[in-house]
């Protein structure tokens, strides 16, 4: 059984995977496996390959991210829309820190 704080990563981490995929975009455009391959080494937890690529194509459908091709790869960068809802969550967490 897993413990409440267990379960409180996990909610924050996979249900909020667009906000580490933002995260990286803001440093520099990044392929989709390169991605979830970072999500992993830096946050610590590994997105459903199926989840990482749902979450990239909603966020540039809705216009938080672009693609492009490069050679056979698709690369992902943030748009300014995406910045906004960033800067947005950053403030959110920050004001979570009173807890």
């Amino acid at each position: 059984m897993r413990t409440p704080v267990e379960r409180l990563k996990e909610k924050v981490q996979k249900e909020n995977l667009w906000f580490f995929v933002c995260y990286l975009l803001e440093k520099r455009d990044r392929y989709g496996y390169e991605i979830r391959n970072l999500v992993k080494e830096r946050f610590g937890f590994l997105a459903g390959n199926v989840t990482a690529y749902k979450v990239l194509y909603l966020l540039n459908h809705d216009g938080y991210v672009r693609k492009s091709s490069k050679g056979n790869r698709v690369y992902y960068s943030i748009t300014q829309k995406g910045r906004s809802q960033l800067k947005k969550a950053r403030k959110f967490f920050g004001e979570m820190k009173r807890f």
